[in-house]
């Protein structure tokens, strides 16, 4: 995970640069299913990542006891176009976007920050938890999920870490979990927000990865209009979360209430944070960066270590 951080740094400072190349995400709805298939390419010439991500993302899924997101990674050889590696989307997208939260929260969560909140008790929710824990020195954490087998099949699973906090608990309400958070990791399907702004704490740090759609309001409009608000990519959040399209049709915010893109903070162009009582909130729709910078690594580290099967083409 940490590698995996650092890693994803360097691919949202090439995307903030105007280094990579990235089209926006096509997307495939499935009617009948409430499901769709989203087709995500990148060329990162500067570590020299290029591969597509396939992820079909069904809410129902869980009604079938199944995961809510599969998805499957092309890597490409970038001097010759050639498939070099076919990997497992689905591990891939939950621990390349906790890689992203763990980013937004080593550049912008304050430096003491000791107790986390994680709404949501998914796969996305575990690697959430694993990337704070591995960028600041949690002491305690709280889980919230309207499924209550899933809160403590959750639990379970983080007490038996090697990187868990020695404080594991499990909430009632939102409300509850997020009392006294340091940092705040929204991890959900929700179409409506899941807490009240009105409940934060000064200096907490959001990161919000739930919402990818215009109608999911996943963060309040409050929580966004108090915040100092950063994304992943501009393009991409100002176009598909309704985190922030809902808000700005409400005339809350305008576009311009964007601070910066992650990359932006790792290139120096902007400071991130500035005052201990601020409160920061990170923005994440998933950009294709983070698969083709995730899928390098992974193959780097496969090899490394004589992992997976080679295939004779």
């Amino acid at each position: 995970m940490r590698e995996l951080i650092e890693t994803t740094k360097l691919a949202f400072g090439q995307l903030s640069a105007g280094r990579a190349s990235v089209p926006l995400r096509a997307r495939i709805d499935v009617d009948g299913r409430d499901g769709m298939s989203l087709f995500m390419p990148a060329l990162l010439p500067d570590t020299g990542e290029l591969a597509i991500k396939v992820v079909s993302v069904f809410p129902k899924n869980t009604q079938r006891e199944l995961p809510t997101i599969h998805a499957l990674v092309v890597a490409l050889d970038p001097e010759t176009g050639r498939p070099i590696a076919l990997i497992e989307g689905g591990t891939l997208t939950a621990i390349r976007t906790g890689a992203g939260s763990g980013a937004a929260t080593d550049l912008l969560a304050r430096p003491n920050a000791k107790r986390v909140a994680i709404l949501g008790a998914g796969v996305q929710a575990r690697t959430q938890l694993e990337a704070v824990c591995t960028v600041r020195d949690i002491e305690s954490v709280c889980i919230f999920s309207l499924e209550p087998k899933m809160s403590q099949l959750f639990l379970a699973e983080v007490a038996a870490a090697d990187w868990a906090p020695t404080s594991i608990d499990v909430a009632l309400t939102a409300s509850g979990a997020i009392e006294g958070a340091d940092v705040i990791c929204a991890a959900t399907t929700s179409s409506t927000p899941v807490f009240k702004g009105s409940a934060l704490k000064p200096g907490v740090h959001i990161n919000a990865i739930g919402s990818f759609l215009p109608t999911m309001q996943e963060i309040d409009s409050d929580t966004v209009e108090r915040s100092l608000l950063f994304v992943d990519s501009r393009e991409a959040a100002l176009a598909e979360t309704g985190d922030l399209i809902i808000p700005i049709q409400e005339s809350r915010i305008s576009e311009d209430h964007v601070q910066a893109e992650l990359g932006e903070i790792v290139n120096g162009v902007h400071p991130g944070r500035t005052d201990e009582d601020q409160i920061t909130l990170y923005k994440s729709v998933g950009n294709a960066v983070q698969d083709a910078a995730a899928a390098g690594l992974a193959l780097r580290n496969a090899e490394k270590f004589s992992i997976g099967k080679v295939i004779e083409l």
